[in-house]
């Protein structure tokens, strides 16, 4: 199951109370697939969509398409501050073996 960590509860519901959102949830969507396994996107929503997993950690709740729910297993949503930035990451995501040094998506 998708774990959330502290910190990424946290902030997100920072983020929703100052966009006037409070009690609304993220949502955790496939958005393409490459040779390197599925890419993915995550957008601020009132309430799951049909067919929707809800993960909830801390009073903040996250709606995750069931396409995604599957691949996410074993993964963890956290959120990251460093000289480059800063921004919600999937952790445990690791390209599969098939991901080659060649596929321009894999970096």
């Amino acid at each position: 199951m998708l774990k959330v960590t502290d910190i990424a509860a946290e902030k997100a519901k920072e983020i929703l109370k100052a966009e006037g959102k409070e009690g609304w949830g993220l949502r955790i969507f496939v958005h393409g697939s490459g040779c390197c396994g599925p890419s993915y996107g995550m957008d601020i929503n009132e309430k799951a969509s049909e067919g929707d997993e809800t993960v909830e950690k801390n009073g903040l709740k996250v709606f995750v398409d069931k396409e995604a729910f599957t691949s996410l297993s074993n993964k963890e949503v956290d959120f990251i501050k460093n000289e480059q930035g800063e921004g919600f990451v999937i952790n445990g995501n690791e390209p599969p073996s098939s991901c080659s040094s060649g596929c321009s998506s894999c970096g």
